[in-house]
Parts: C-alpha cells; sequence; structure tokens
C-alpha cells in the first residue's frame, strides 16, 4: 500500500510563458520557452489538510498570499518546462500530502544510563590524571 496520492488538478494552474536566463545565444533573446506556474493553495481542490500543511511550510515558493510560484527553464521547449514545473509542484503536494507522525516520548532504558554514567567516569578519570605531576 503506498502514500496516498493527491493529484493536481492542471486547470488549477497557471502558466505564464517568460525568457530564460543565462547562455543561450540569440534565441534566448527573441523566444520565450520558461515557464512560470502559478498555483492558489486557497481556490485549489485539495483536501483542507493537505492546503493547511503546504501553506506552513517554510519553502520560499510559497508567498505570504498562499500562492505557489514555480520557474522552469531547465529544457529549451516550453511544453517540456510547463511538465517539469507541474511535476515539480506535484512532488511538493506529494511531500505533504501525509501528514507527519506525531512524536511518543519514550525514556532510555536502565542499560542505557548505566553505560552513559560509566563513560562519564571514566572520561573524569581520564581528565583527573591530566593535573600537575608532583613527586
Amino acid at each position: 500500500m503506498g502514500t496516498p496520492r493527491v493529484a493536481v488538478d492542471a486547470a488549477e494552474v497557471e502558466f505564464t510563458a517568460v525568457r530564460s536566463q543565462g547562455a543561450g545565444g540569440q534565441n534566448v533573446n527573441k523566444v520565450s520557452s520558461a515557464a512560470h506556474l502559478r498555483f492558489d493553495i486557497a481556490a485549489s481542490s485539495l483536501p483542507e489538510a493537505v492546503k493547511d500543511r503546504l501553506r506552513a511550510l517554510p519553502d520560499q515558493r510559497i508567498s505570504a498570499e498562499g500562492v505557489v510560484v514555480i520557474k522552469a527553464q531547465t529544457h529549451r521547449s516550453l511544453p517540456r518546462n510547463q511538465a517539469d514545473a507541474l511535476a515539480r509542484l506535484q512532488a511538493l503536494v506529494d511531500a505533504v500530502a501525509v501528514p507527519e507522525t506525531p512524536r511518543r516520548a519514550t525514556r532510555p532504558t536502565y542499560g542505557s544510563r548505566q553505560r552513559r554514567l560509566a563513560g562519564k567516569a571514566q572520561r573524569g578519570q581520564v581528565k583527573a590524571g591530566r593535573g600537575r605531576v608532583t613527586e
């Protein structure tokens, strides 16, 4: 049984074609092959729990208004960059789709406490032996 997959609806995603950065010769100045993806978390059809976890992410791609902005420019064609941006958005949603299991507080075992104290005592003896030598 895998993780429950929450699919992002492609109709809720807005794409804008922009010019790519970096080297590319004359072509880079005249072709808009990079893709800006905008995804409004509040207006999406995602479950409320997923929306809340997505908004709580400390990710610079998520604005204060709750809009995810992803820029894809690794490929030379616009459709491939759009597909890449959509895949990255899906990966972001998949990362928060499963709620994090809460941590249960545990206590150290008796043996581990004894080993820790024995190690501390041994280290203390090593340090005590470092003093000035008096004969």
